[in-house]
């Protein structure tokens, strides 16, 4: 029997995070999620990456779940989303890594989901390189973010947060949505809620 070798590939860039939990959200520290549920996601810009010979620069994916408790309990409904500028061969780079079959982040929300919508391929407009990051992915995803202010005397607060053992990020600005909109196989709105972004990098197999 012939062996098959698994198409190396190796990513990095930064992510938008946006849920509806509350500021901060315990699933980061291994608690429940605020509400019980989960519901939210990641928008991935790659600013350097190869899947194989086919370079990724410049391309966004994203990633939008519904769990009916936390993440790990399973049981989740998820859409994807590809940029639409890739070409044939990075559309199906894009479409095996989002959808969990090489590995990563990806490999591992594929096994909580029950039902994955897509990819679906959409026109990204997003601004990355400020602190406030905001998307727009056609009609599907919007997100836009805001800095947490002091109850009491309104002043932004710019917390941070760092997770040696990430799955997503090592180290990332805590935020929160201003906009958080999805609406795509999965459909909710939690505007007002936590946000988070920072620089991944991730390599697989």
């Amino acid at each position: 029997m012939a062996q098959v070798i698994a198409t190396k590939w190796t990513m990095k860039g930064r992510v938008l995070i946006a849920c509806n939990c509350d500021w901060g959200c315990p699933c980061n520290v291994n608690a429940l999620p605020t509400k019980g549920n989960c519901e939210g996601g990641w928008t991935w810009e790659v600013e350097e990456g190869a899947f194989g010979d086919t370079k990724l620069d410049g391309l966004y994916l994203s990633l939008f779940g519904d769990w009916p408790k936390a993440i790990h309990e399973g049981n989740g409904v998820a859409t994807a989303l590809i940029d639409d500028r890739a070409d044939r061969a990075q559309r199906e780079a894009l479409t095996t890594l989002v959808q969990g079959n090489a590995g990563g982040p990806w490999g591992l929300f594929r096994k909580t989901f029950t039902t994955l919508h897509g990819p679906t391929s959409v026109r990204y407009e997003a601004n990355f390189s400020g602190e406030l990051p905001t998307v727009k992915a056609g009609n599907v995803l919007e997100c836009t973010t805001q800095f947490i202010r002091n109850p009491v005397t309104s002043a932004t607060s710019h917390p941070r947060i760092v997770l040696p053992e990430g799955l997503i990020l090592k180290d990332g600005a805590l935020l929160a949505s201003k906009r958080f909109v999805v609406h795509d196989g999965v459909k909710y709105d939690h505007s007002g809620q936590y946000a988070a972004f920072g620089f991944f990098a991730y390599t697989g197999p």
